[in-house]
């Protein structure tokens, strides 16, 4: 159920696709750092964890 955009079709199209792969980066970078934040947190917390015993 494409609409009809005539000239403009590729322009639309190309939009469309560049900022689903936007989208898509953002989001796994955002996966991507939250991973490597969380590991960090537990790396200072088990060190925490060791100063206290």
């Amino acid at each position: 159920m494409m609409p009809d955009l005539g000239k403009y079709a590729e322009a639309v199209i190309w939009s469309y696709v560049s900022t689903i792969g936007l989208l898509l980066g953002v989001v796994v970078l955002s996966v991507w750092q939250g991973r490597r934040v969380k590991r960090s947190l537990e790396e200072v917390e088990a060190r925490h964890e060791e100063s206290d015993a």
